[in-house]
C-alpha cells in the first residue's frame, strides 16, 4: 500500500473504550424521535454543529468539525454485522478480530501487520502505546511492542546503576540466544525475547529524534498521540500505530458534557499541524473508534418502556 509520493502509508488507530453516547456524538437533530427520546439530554438544534440537513456534531467537537470542513475527515455510522450478539464481551471480541461467525484467533491489525511484513523483518512494523497487547494486534509470529511510557521505555529500567543494568541485560540477552534443536516452544520464547530486546533498543531513541512546536496536553490521550508522533517521525518503518484509551462512560443515566470522542478531539486535531510543521510527506490515516453501551432513550420516558438498550454500537471517524 503506497502513497502517491512513493512512501508506504501509515495507519494510526485511537481506540476509545468505556461507553460512548453515540446519539449525542453524531446527532440526528431533525429526526423528531431524537427529541422524544432525549427530552432533557438532547442537544438543542441551534447548538448542533451541522454536517448536513439531518445530522451534526456535538457542540464540544469544534476541532473535529474544523477537520471535517477541510475535507480531511469522514464519519462512518452504524457499523455492525448480521445477527449481532447482545453480549458485550463477545461483541468486543468480534470488533477486534472481525470474525462474527467464529472465535477468531487473530486480531484484524495483527493480520494486517503479517501481510505487510510476512517475515517479521521489522520488529516495529506495529507498535502499541499502552499496557498489555490489545486483542486487535494479536497474531502468531507477529511482534508488537507495547509501550507504556516512551520516555522511560526499555528493559530492566528499574535497576539502579548503569553497570548493574548492563550486566542484567547481558544475562537477559544470553538467555534468549538461539537454542538450536530445542523445539518450537523454545524457538518461540527466543524469538519473543529477541524481538523485545531489539525493539527496546530502537524505541528508546525516538524522543530525542522528534522536535515540534505542537503542544500536547498531559492527559493520557494527548500523551498517547505525542508518543505516536515521536515514533512516526523517527522513521523506524512503523506502519501501524495503536493506542487504546479507557475513559469514563457517558450514558443517558450518567451524562457528561460531551461525547467520549470529543475527549480525543483536541490532540488528534493537532496531528495535521504536526505533520505539516515537521515536514512529513508520508500519507497517514488516523482512525478513531469507540464502543457504546448506552440506550437510545432517557430513563423515565415513555419511549424507554418500549425500547431495549443497545449492547454494542460503534461510532467511527477517520482523518487523513
Amino acid at each position: 500500500m503506497m502513497a502517491g509520493n512513493g512512501k508506504e502509508r501509515v495507519l494510526v488507530v485511537l481506540s476509545l473504550s468505556g461507553g460512548n453516547d453515540f446519539l449525542n456524538t453524531i446527532i440526528p437533530y431533525t429526526n423528531p424521535l431524537y427529541q422524544d427520546y432525549r427530552p432533557t439530554l438532547g442537544i438543542p438544534e441551534d447548538q448542533v454543529l451541522r454536517i448536513n440537513d439531518e445530522v451534526g456534531f456535538h457542540p464540544s467537537m469544534t476541532e473535529l468539525k474544523g477537520i471535517y470542513d477541510q475535507g480531511k475527515m469522514a464519519v462512518i455510522q452504524g457499523v455492525g454485522y448480521p445477527h449481532p450478539s447482545r453480549s458485550h464481551f463477545r461483541s468486543m471480541d468480534i470488533w477486534h478480530t472481525c470474525e462474527p461467525d467464529t472465535i477468531g484467533q487473530e486480531g484484524w491489525l495483527g493480520r494486517t501487520i503479517k501481510e505487510m511484513d510476512p517475515n517479521a523483518e521489522n520488529v516495529l512494523t506495529g507498535v502499541n502505546f499502552g499496557r498489555g497487547l490489545p486483542r486487535a494486534l494479536v497474531a502468531p509470529g507477529v511482534p508488537v511492542a507495547s509501550v507504556g511510557n516512551i520516555e522511560t521505555y526499555g528493559l530492566l529500567t528499574g535497576i539502579e546503576g548503569d553497570q548493574q543494568r548492563t550486566d542484567a541485560l547481558d544475562v537477559f540477552s544470553r538467555m534468549y540466544a538461539p537454542a538450536i534443536g530445542s523445539g518450537p516452544v523454545m524457538d518461540y520464547i527466543w524469538e519473543t525475547g529477541r524481538s523485545a530486546l531489539k525493539g527496546a533498543d530502537i524505541l528508546q531513541t525516538a524522543p530525542q529524534m522528534y522536535a515540534s512546536n505542537v503542544e500536547y496536553g498531559s492527559y493520557p490521550i494527548a500523551q498517547g498521540m505525542k508518543a505516536i508522533a515521536q515514533v512516526h517521525f523517527a522513521e523506524f518503518g512503523t506502519r501501524i500505530l495503536y493506542t487504546p484509551r479507557p475513559t469514563t462512560p457517558s450514558t443517558p443515566t450518567h451524562p457528561r458534557p460531551g461525547p467520549m470522542l470529543s475527549c480525543g478531539a483536541r490532540s488528534p486535531s493537532r496531528w495535521p499541524i504536526s505533520m505539516r510543521t515537521s515536514g512529513s510527506t508520508t500519507r497517514v490515516t488516523r482512525f478513531s473508534c469507540s464502543c457504546s453501551a448506552s440506550s437510545d432513550v432517557e430513563p423515565g420516558t415513555m419511549a424507554a418502556e418500549r425500547t431495549t438498550a443497545r449492547v454494542e454500537h460503534a461510532g467511527l471517524s477517520a482523518t487523513m
